[in-house]
């Protein structure tokens, strides 16, 4: 099984659409998985609600595993909401947490990436990608650039 955490972001759907590739030649399935901590201001600094907006974190969760099916139609699309926190760094933390979880879950081969941040030595505390790549369990793949 490859996964690919999903955000809504260009570099999520790029992510999506190389495992979706890699998936396709190798003949294996592909899980999009959404994590939508409960946390409104989690939710507009991402984008997915406006600033006036009340927060649906089912309603985001919907939203996005749609925004998955214009990428990649075949992939199966989980969805998980976690308790959202006080600090940025926390809900980052609680996010990676969900993604490594799952992808052992599932038994996942690779896990897709799409982070700007991903994989360096050094990494800003709310990059959700630094942590999914350390675990040793599966190989990593980090999408960088969108497009």
């Amino acid at each position: 099984m490859l996964l690919v955490p999903f955000d809504g972001s260009a570099l999520a759907a790029t992510a999506l659409d190389r495992a979706r590739e890699f998936g396709a030649a190798l003949d294996e399935g592909v899980l999009a998985l959404v994590v939508v901590p409960d946390d409104a201001s989690f939710a507009r600094e991402r984008g997915w609600i406006g600033s006036a907006e009340s927060f649906d974190p089912k309603r985001v969760g919907e939203e996005l595993a749609a925004d998955i099916e214009d990428v990649a139609p075949e992939s199966e699309v989980r969805v998980e909401t976690v308790e959202g926190t006080s600090s940025l760094a926390s809900t980052e933390t609680d996010i990676s947490r969900t993604i490594r979880q799952v992808a052992h879950e599932v038994g996942a081969s690779v896990v897709f990436v799409g982070s700007e941040n991903a994989g360096r030595v050094t990494a800003p505390p709310e990059s959700v990608g630094t942590p999914v790549a350390e675990d040793p369990d599966y190989d990593v793949y980090i999408v960088r650039h969108a497009g």
